[in-house]
């Protein structure tokens, strides 16, 4: 990133968010301006080192009681995956572990479904994604994802959590729609 957008993202703040099934949800950046094209190289360009950019901003503002547990990236839908050739928020959570030493744990997988994009808000509360658990939850998990719409997909990531054996599930993004 030049510094100017660097610096840029300072003035973008985020803040906490509601999501149904979460015992507490916040995001960096709001999703505008710069955060909005560090968002897009990172998903449709493949500017991975910008993933760690976005964990650095969860990092650095994130309230502290978030941070407490393992990092469990929001997984995408499987086609998403082979056709990017990555995940943006498994990407963001490599590094939130990385910046943080929290555990990293990948133990959630996404089904085919409707894609949520484009879809209208009462379509996403009505029918979320379909995600399960593909292992152990840990006992404290934090979700990573890099944006946060109807938080749809984050409340079906918590409740495969839980079904999984996590307490406390709280989410961490780097920004909000």
């Amino acid at each position: 990133m030049c510094e100017r957008c660097d610096a840029g993202l300072g003035d973008e703040s985020g803040g906490r968010v509601v999501v149904a099934g979460l015992d507490d949800a916040w995001a960096a950046t709001r999703y505008e301006g710069i955060s909005r094209e560090l968002v897009g190289a990172l998903k449709f360009r493949a500017r991975l080192q910008l993933a760690r950019r976005a964990a650095e901003a969860i990092a650095t503002a994130a309230p502290r009681d978030l941070l407490a547990g393992a990092t469990v990236p929001v997984p995408p839908a499987p086609w998403r995956r082979r056709v990017r050739g990555h995940d943006p928020a498994e990407e963001i959570a490599l590094a939130l572990a990385a910046l943080t030493e929290l555990p990293f744990r990948p133990v959630l997988a996404r089904s085919t479904g409707p894609r949520q994009v484009g879809r209208r808000r009462a379509d996403r509360l009505a029918d979320p994604p379909a995600v399960h658990a593909v292992g152990a939850a840990p006992p404290r998990a934090v979700l990573v994802d890099d944006v946060v719409t109807t938080g749809a997909t984050l409340a079906a990531c918590a409740r495969a959590l839980r079904a999984a054996g996590a307490a406390r599930v709280v989410a961490v993004a780097f920004t909000r729609a």
